[in-house]
């Protein structure tokens, strides 16, 4: 059997975002093709190495104010994309 990591839900700014944070996105199957964040009211940094370790696993990750993100993640879908989002509320 395969172990899963611990996912902790604990994300309340973009600040707690980590590849711990993140490990859910990367255990979904079918495998994700993109990740669109949501940081909240503003469009926040994220450390370069989280972004490096998504697309070392195969995982664009798109970040953006979480309004944007909710109708990017929309467009996405629409267009039969395999997306997910993880969004914190502005």
């Amino acid at each position: 059997p395969r172990s899963v990591p611990f996912v902790s839900p604990q994300v309340g700014s973009y600040r707690d975002i980590s590849h711990e944070s993140l490990a859910l996105f990367r255990l979904l199957e079918p495998q994700i093709e993109i990740l669109v964040l949501g940081t909240g009211d503003r469009v926040e940094r994220l450390h370069p190495a989280i972004l490096k370790q998504m697309r070392r696993c195969g995982i664009a990750v798109e970040v953006q104010d979480t309004p944007n993100a909710c109708a990017t993640f929309n467009f996405l879908t629409s267009e039969k994309r395999l997306a997910a989002a993880g969004l914190i509320p502005p």
